[in-house]
């Protein structure tokens, strides 16, 4: 039958700036430990690379900024984050470890192996075309030597934790199939369990139609031929043949209840057969009329629309709860006053009986029971997804109440069957607050780790280009020519040597008259003959205007004589 429940409205969660996959809202403190920690790295690289960033004075804060920004929405937007970190760092290397947080990031979140390539190689694409624009503009170097630089920060921040990245990306996906597919598994074992008791409870009524039922059948056929024999031949014995065929429907009847009970659920085979009215306002006013006909006080009260538009199953037990309350107030509670209240509202259907204290105590022949219609009636309540309480009341009196949902969906029948562990299913089964804990915090120092061994790659892949280029400053292919300029010779020639301009006083030859200084690089190389070649470049107004080379003895006593070297001009 249609149920008249409202449709239930699905709340969407809203997604923050800052939130990643599965998460909700802006994730304020988890952005602020992000953002002081991002700080904390541009200053570190920052403090170490000064000699490339200080070209850009003022604006290294502002870009600083604008970095630490992409890096916290990396999440929600890891596309544009590393991109956008790949153009800053071809300007500001000092941003370049937060580049590798978020390739890393966006490489573990995105799934499919072309948008992780795309993103991986269009970022380092993006890092050299920037670096190499930027570097003549920056006075940091040639292209030749942004074009070195950015492939090293590329390699060592955007390809490198982008790989890593991938892998742990998989190995995400990885468990999280796993899992699922290990909860299918146990949701089938639970169904199939369930089917099979199912099946033989079925098989159990079955068997006991056939033969309880044929025997019981007979009894009654028998008991009433022996009524009309008697009727006409002992009459006095006609009032105890009719009592034993009242047992003996009696007993059919409560054999039929009983098969109801086991056969399938959308099967009663008992007297009260589903119908229309089962479970309705009707039907439960109907049994409180009767049994305020057997001398039982009953006060009635229906909150809510009528359950003629709900499921048959949660009808029936509605029916069932009360029903077997109102028996159980017969047998042990006769003349106690009862309340029967009936609440519907949107999703879930409440009953509640309660009884108070019986005016005369039961017989003791009577006693308390068994308990066997209170535990079916908790297993049929089961089965819907609800529960079923019944316990005395401080007072004296009993009480039970029960709570069933107004639509039970399609899988409720096995919802609390099974007496098996019904526990989400885990791959690992760490599931407990500290072992979340233990989790991230290891995941915080392998991260910690990671970034660590990334820093040092790329801090002494910089360094080794930076001095490279340092010490190509200072030499020059251009070998020194009369009138190149100081700087220029000072460039491709070693520095000044004292000991070679010692070396060469008193023994030299004259200097150009218009010379105003002159230098004398340092010979490091091996003397021949006991003779020492020196080269003497003379300068006027810082412009070279002679280069002469002559040797001079190598002695450890001032000569007497003049010195006889060999002397050229140029």
């Amino acid at each position: 039958m249609p149920s008249s429940a409202p449709p239930v409205t699905e709340n969407r969660r809203i997604r923050g700036p800052l939130a990643g996959p599965g998460e909700s809202g802006w994730q304020l403190l988890r952005a602020a430990g992000e953002a002081v920690l991002a700080g904390a790295l541009v200053l570190l690289v920052h403090t170490v690379e000064s000699k490339i960033d200080e070209r850009l004075q003022g604006g290294a804060v502002g870009l600083g900024l604008v970095g630490i920004a992409l890096v916290l929405v990396r999440r929600r937007f890891p596309v544009v984050s590393v991109l956008g970190l790949a153009v800053l760092m071809g300007v500001m290397p000092a941003v370049a470890l937060l580049t590798a947080v978020a390739a890393y990031t966006a490489a573990r979140q995105l799934e499919t192996p072309r948008q992780r390539a795309g993103l991986l190689l269009g970022a380092a694409a993006v890092a050299v075309v920037t670096c190499v624009a930027s570097a003549p503009v920056l006075e940091m170097g040639s292209r030749s030597f942004g074009l070195i630089l950015s492939a090293v920060l590329a390699t060592t921040t955007v390809v490198i934790p982008g790989l890593v990245g991938t892998v742990a990306g998989q190995q995400d996906r990885l468990l999280r199939a796993l899992r699922e597919r290990t909860a299918a598994a146990e949701e089938a074992g639970r169904l199939a369990d369930s089917e099979s008791r199912m099946r033989e409870r079925s098989r159990i009524a079955a068997e006991m139609h056939d033969l309880v039922g044929h025997r019981l059948s007979l009894v009654s056929l028998h008991a009433g031929g022996l009524e009309m024999a008697l009727s006409k031949e002992v009459p006095g014995l006609q009032d105890e043949a009719a009592v034993v065929g009242r047992a003996a429907r009696d007993a059919m009847q409560e054999l039929r209840e009983a098969l109801g009970v086991l056969g399938p659920l959308e099967r009663d085979t008992g007297t009260d057969a589903l119908t229309d009215a089962t479970g309705t306002r009707a039907d439960i006013e109907a049994l409180v009329e009767e049994s305020r006909g057997g001398g039982i006080p009953v006060a009635f009260s229906w909150e809510g629309p009528d359950l003629d538009a709900r499921p048959a199953r949660v009808r029936r037990a509605v029916h069932r709860v009360v029903r077997e309350s109102l028996t159980n107030v017969h047998r042990y509670a006769a003349g106690a006053h009862v309340t029967v209240a009936v609440r519907h509202a949107d999703e879930r259907v409440e009953v509640a009986v309660r009884n108070g204290v019986p005016p005369v105590p039961p017989s003791a022949t009577t006693g308390l029971g068994s308990g066997r219609g209170l535990t079916g009636l908790r297993e049929r309540v089961a089965l819907l997804g609800g529960g079923l309480e019944a316990h005395r009341t401080p007072g004296g009196g009993f009480a039970v109440a029960a709570d069933i949902p107004a639509d039970p969906g399609p899988g409720a029948e096995t919802a609390g069957t099974a007496p098996y562990d019904s526990r989400p299913a885990t791959v690992d089964g760490t599931g407990s607050g500290l072992s979340a804990l233990q989790r991230r915090l290891g995941g915080a120092v392998t991260g910690l780790l990671g970034l660590a061994g990334v820093g040092a790659m790329m801090l002494f892949g910089v360094l080794l280009v930076h001095y490279a280029h340092d010490g190509s400053e200072h030499r020059t292919p251009e070998k020194p020519r009369v009138g190149m300029a100081r700087e220029q010779v000072e460039r491709a020639v070693t520095p000044d040597d004292q000991e070679a301009r010692a070396a060469a006083a008193g023994r030299e030859p004259p200097r150009p008259a218009s010379a105003t200084d002159c230098l004398y690089p340092d010979q490091r190389g091996i003397p021949k003959g006991g003779r020492l070649e020196i080269v003497r470049y003379c300068f006027r107004s810082d412009i070279l205007i002679a280069i002469d080379r002559f040797t001079v003895p190598m002695v450890t006593e001032e000569a007497t004589e003049p010195p006889r070297g060999r002397r050229t001009h140029d």
